[in-house]
């Protein structure tokens, strides 16, 4: 076999694996976050504005991966939960923040913790040095397939 097989048989393996474990992982946090009548958009809103206090709903939607659009029906569904306000900026009109409510807040003081449990243990197959190695192989392999894709 010659070495570009072999390397792309590994690379083959290896985006095998790594979806594998991405879907394993994914499927700990799905469970802790559903157990709490929420979706996992849901969460990553009230988790953004729980640890990043409020924001812009037009940012929101860049920084959890939605689109602009479905920012609108998320924040609906959390402001008919009561876990998060609309705010409208005192500087411009055209700007509306998104804040938890107190409701929301010790929700996610409560809910936060026993999510962070639930990852932990998910990845708890490696130790500290293997998942700061994970961590960084992970990076290096990220920034690398951004680059490639935008040749």
């Amino acid at each position: 076999m010659n070495k570009t097989k072999d390397n792309n048989d590994l690379s083959l393996d290896l985006f095998i694996v790594l979806v594998r474990a991405y879907n394993s992982v994914v499927a700990h946090s799905t469970r802790s976050i559903q157990s709490h009548g929420l979706n996992s958009t849901e969460f990553g809103v009230l988790d953004l504005l729980f640890h990043k206090g409020p924001q812009p709903l037009q940012k929101i939607g860049e920084k959890v991966l939605i689109s602009s659009g479905n920012i609108t029906y998320v924040a609906d569904k959390l402001q008919s939960k009561n876990l998060l306000v609309r705010i409208a900026s005192p500087d411009d009109r055209r700007v509306i923040f998104a804040d938890l409510t107190e409701e929301g807040r010790t929700f996610m003081e409560e809910v936060f913790p026993q999510h962070e449990n639930v990852i932990a243990h998910s990845v708890e197959g490696l130790n500290e040095d293997e998942k700061k190695l994970a961590i960084s192989l992970l990076k290096k392999l990220g920034h690398s397939a951004e680059s490639a894709s935008r040749l």
